[in-house]
């Protein structure tokens, strides 16, 4: 009973998200996996939001996820409680200082673990969750 209960609690975790990058590639080198970088405005941006609710929470992608990638999130929230520390900030502004120098809101990108992009997707994906999740996948696949 009490395997069945750990079992069930490991299928309940959500993803886990890597606070630094160099971290990350070396993670996804060593797992031989990719890495997801997503920039969010979690508190202010709706779009943000829904892809982190609808999407990103979505049992079909965090189970794949689990499976298969880094996960990174460089997020730049606007209320004062919901801003990381200075540690982290820095890191965020560097990351989109390299991809994301328009300052996109969501954007999503799959990497390499050399952090060579693969894909990405602007704002919120036109398709559903288990589409997006399917396509992700197959990307994975393709690179091991």
């Amino acid at each position: 009973m009490k395997l069945i209960a750990l079992f069930l609690l490991l299928l309940a975790l959500p993803v886990q998200w890597e606070p630094d990058f160099n971290n990350a590639k070396k993670i996804a080198k060593e797992k031989n996996e990719l890495i997801l970088l997503n920039f969010s405005g979690s508190d202010w941006c709706g779009p943000c939001i829904l892809l982190r609710k609808e999407y990103i929470e979505s049992q079909v992608f965090t189970d794949m996820a689990n499976e298969n990638l880094v996960l990174v999130n460089a997020d730049f929230p606007r209320k004062k409680k919901n801003i990381g520390t200075p540690e982290q900030v820095r890191r965020n502004e560097a990351l989109a200082e390299i991809y994301n120098k328009e300052g996109s809101f969501p954007l999503t990108l799959l990497l390499n673990a050399d952090g060579k992009v693969l894909k990405t997707w602007s704002g919120k994906p036109e398709t559903t969750p288990e589409q997006w999740t399917a396509e992700i996948k197959a990307i994975c696949d393709s690179k091991k």
